[in-house]
């Protein structure tokens, strides 16, 4: 029997057993890690550095971007460290940090998602009070909220996990420091008396679920009544990428958490924590610009004007 105050470190779940499949995954999240990288970082760089595109949507969309950097740097280095030097450590401290910033950047994801169907229902359903309800002050302490809400329920998580006694050894199911994963590692006990802080979160993160599929429900109810098929169609091209962003992101984290234990294997859990931790921050940018002509334009004007410096 061992206690949190006696584990000095975790062990990871091996992304592979062989040398060669551990570095085929290192150049895997190598090459993931560099797109998100590059992509949220154009992102960052043409709505910072392009007037025309300060506007709301563009600027929740520059806070999504940081929060998908966010996102992958906490999770990505260490599991490419891990496998490029056959290791499974990670400190008790840098678990501690992992934990709390998995749940931060997550958290301020599902906000910033609520916060963009907001701003797209006000765009298509209330375009007169545009100005006035997502003025440039409104969109400040509304970005504010969604950052501040989602440090302090990582804050509250975070500390309610590391404060229980661990009783069933260091090993971890999965290749970062994960929440459910510590909760494992509990006593029966104390894991009950902490079942209330994560039905809060639960309840929290259903209520943003709630609120993005009202705002849609709405919005397609104001697009289908609209006359011209073409101004359907722009409208209906500025709702997908945020739509799929959602799906890809809502699907994946309400299955991980939700399925059933019948089915849950350690292959299964990762393959859908990459999917809802590490593959949205690289498709997001893709996804915004294809389907964008304002950014597609920012950017390649970015792109092109650094090119033209050397």
């Amino acid at each position: 029997m061992s206690n949190s105050s006696s584990i000095s470190h975790f062990l990871l779940l091996a992304l592979a057993d062989t040398r060669q499949l551990q570095l085929l995954h290192f150049c895997l999240l190598l090459g993931i890690s560099l797109a998100a990288l590059l992509g949220n970082g154009l992102i960052i760089s043409a709505v910072a550095c392009s007037h025309h595109l300060h506007t709301p949507m563009f600027f929740f969309l520059l806070n999504l971007a940081l929060s998908d950097l966010g996102s992958i740097c906490t999770t990505v280095p260490k599991a490419m460290h891990n496998s490029l030097w056959d290791t499974r450590d990670i400190f008790y401290t840098g678990c501690v940090a992992q934990v709390f910033l998995i749940i931060f950047f997550l958290g301020s994801q599902l906000a910033l998602l609520t916060i963009m169907s907001y701003e797209r229902y006000v765009s298509i359903c209330k375009p007169l009070h545009y100005g006035t309800l997502l003025g440039s002050r409104a969109c400040t302490h509304i970005a504010a909220a969604a950052w501040a809400s989602a440090f302090l329920n990582a804050l509250l998580l975070t500390a309610n996990t590391f404060s229980l006694p661990l009783c069933h050894g260091n090993a971890l199911g999965q290749f970062f420091c994960e929440m459910p994963q510590i909760l494992k590692l509990s006593c029966s006990n104390s894991y009950l008396r902490e079942l209330w802080v994560i039905a809060i979160s639960a309840s929290l993160a259903f209520g943003c679920f709630v609120f993005i599929v009202f705002s849609y429900v709405q919005i397609f109810r104001v697009v289908l009544r609209i006359p011209s098929e073409q101004r359907r169609h722009k409208a209906f091209s500025t709702c997908l990428p945020h739509l799929a962003v959602v799906s890809l992101f809502v699907s994946t984290a309400i299955f991980a958490n939700l399925k059933p234990r019948s089915i849950s294997s350690p292959s299964l859990d990762l393959a859908l924590s990459v999917l809802y931790s590490v593959v949205p921050p690289a498709l997001n940018p893709l996804i915004y610009s294809l389907r964008n002509q304002e950014l597609k334009a920012a950017v390649w004007r970015l792109m092109t004007g650094c090119f033209q410096k050397y």
